[in-house]
């Protein structure tokens, strides 16, 4: 068995953790927020994690979360539900009309979400308590001990150094230190060249506000939970015990939107929507508007090529690739990469450091860059649609990929089938590509979603947006 450090003490970074203990392996994780997670229910008021930038920002755990979770670590989700998780599941509140009433296999759609202070506070508590699991806070990494080479050009890790002066040895480093991890600066010293980078500006701004219902449930969803509107998407999301978030998303070229950071001008922009006005029927959690902006799509390959830049250290979840925060994509990928990450050591032979970060890098691509490659076309082309909107423009042209998902998002509200085609792509359960390979698919998907371009906007005009925005 290896002795693992992981670096980043995140969801995924303890799950990782979690995960490589229940098979034997020594791991120690190193965080380097300060604060200890408080009790669940305390988590949002009492919490800080500065490392974490969307922290206090709307969050949803997709069903591919809950399904690996339910079977990897079953007692994850047992927290989250004892701290006042939501569960939800689509099918059981859509009419039986549009849902074809329940069948068997659709509790695979089943999600179990919460805000991110409470989903955290519980995975921490959790891992904290697994057997072989070290979590070791207030420790930042300020390098990587290596030792010879095990691949030509190539520094070998065997462990790190800490903010404490500690150096810390490792048969294998996990970097699990998200979208911002400093894993190619740590590269440099120890000799090597970085990883490859494909980066890409997001171009999105996230206005989110979180509220809490006196009843114990979060309002009615008439509509679905993202709502593309012309320049603007609102993101409607459930979380835990009665509260739930409402998100504005625009873009990052749209300084007219700027005053959405005010909250009644925020507001008055959630009020124009009929499927989310009532969504703002709750007390809000905090006087202000929580912002998120300046975040990129990026893919790092630490063995570009199958040649690696680094052994003895492999990245997971976002450290890896991170993408639009609006599709809650992130935790169900960095899970499925992290459960990849187990098996990969079941099989892999450390003693062949070169042959295990190349074999790595191949998996990946294999099990979690689809859902990278997917996220980054979306983001392309709802970017595209919005900045047509802002210019007064024509709706811009789309490949054919994207109007098969256009076409399967209409179609999906006409034919059961095609509804849980549908969920199975947006919750991260089967590719789009599977999904529309199914017999019989994108031909019935094509027919009934032919129009979806003339579908009625779901909320104002660009001029009533702008109106609203500026009193």
């Amino acid at each position: 068995m290896a002795v693992v450090v992981i670096t980043g003490g995140g969801v995924v970074g303890l799950s990782t953790a979690m995960l490589l203990a229940r098979d034997g392996h020594e791991v120690t994780v190193l965080e380097r927020d300060p604060n200890p997670p408080p009790p669940p229910l305390d988590a949002w008021d009492d919490w800080s994690r500065r490392g974490v930038t969307q922290f206090r920002l709307p969050h949803f755990l997709l069903a591919r979360f809950h399904a690996e979770m339910a079977r990897e670590l079953p007692e994850v989700v047992e927290g989250l539900l004892a701290a006042g998780a939501f569960r939800l599941n689509p099918i059981e509140v859509m009419p039986t009309s549009a849902s074809g009433g329940w069948r068997p296999g659709d509790e695979r759609f089943t999600a179990v979400t919460g805000r991110r202070p409470l989903v955290e506070s519980v995975v921490a508590g959790v891992a904290e308590a697994h057997p072989g699991v070290t979590v070791r806070r207030d420790v930042a990494v300020t390098g990587l001990l290596t030792a010879a080479p095990a691949a030509p050009g190539a520094p070998h890790v065997v462990g790190v150094t800490t903010s404490g002066g500690d150096r810390i040895p490792a048969d294998l480093v996990v970097d699990a230190m998200g979208r911002r991890s400093p894993s190619p600066s740590l590269l440099a010293p120890a000799g090597g060249p970085a990883p490859g980078e494909e980066v890409e500006e997001i171009g999105f701004v996230y206005y989110g506000r979180h509220f809490a219902g006196p009843d114990g449930a979060p309002p009615p969803m008439i509509g679905p939970p993202v709502q593309e509107c012309g320049s603007v998407t609102v993101l409607t999301l459930p979380a835990d015990n009665g509260t739930w978030s409402v998100t504005v998303v625009t873009s990052a070229r749209d300084p007219a939107l700027r005053t959405l950071s005010d909250p009644q001008r925020w507001a008055a922009v959630v009020g124009l929507m009929p499927l989310a006005a009532h969504w703002l029927d709750g007390t809000p959690l905090d006087d202000r508007v929580a912002i998120m902006a300046k975040l990129e799509d990026r893919r790092r390959r630490f063995a570009p090529g199958g040649v690696p830049v680094v052994t003895g250290l492999v990245p997971v979840g976002d450290a890896w690739a991170c993408t639009n925060p609006s599709l809650g994509r992130g935790a169900s990928i960095g899970l499925v990469h992290a459960v990849a990450l187990r098996d990969h050591l079941r099989t892999g032979d450390l003693d062949d450091p070169a042959g295990f970060a190349a074999r790595w890098s191949a998996l990946t691509d294999e099990a979690v860059g689809p859902w990278y490659e997917v996220s980054l076309h979306i983001d392309r082309h709802r970017l595209a649609e919005i900045h047509a909107e802002i210019d007064g423009a024509p709706r811009p042209a789309v490949d054919a990929r994207y109007e098969a998902r256009k076409q399967l998002e209409l179609a999906g509200s006409q034919d059961p089938d095609l509804l849980r085609a549908n969920f199975d792509s947006g919750l991260v359960l089967r590719t789009a590509d599977d999904v529309m390979a199914e017999a019989g698919v994108a031909a019935r998907a094509a027919e009934l979603g032919a129009d979806w371009r003339d579908q009625p906007r779901l909320g104002p005009t660009r001029s009533e947006l702008l109106a609203a925005a500026h009193g």
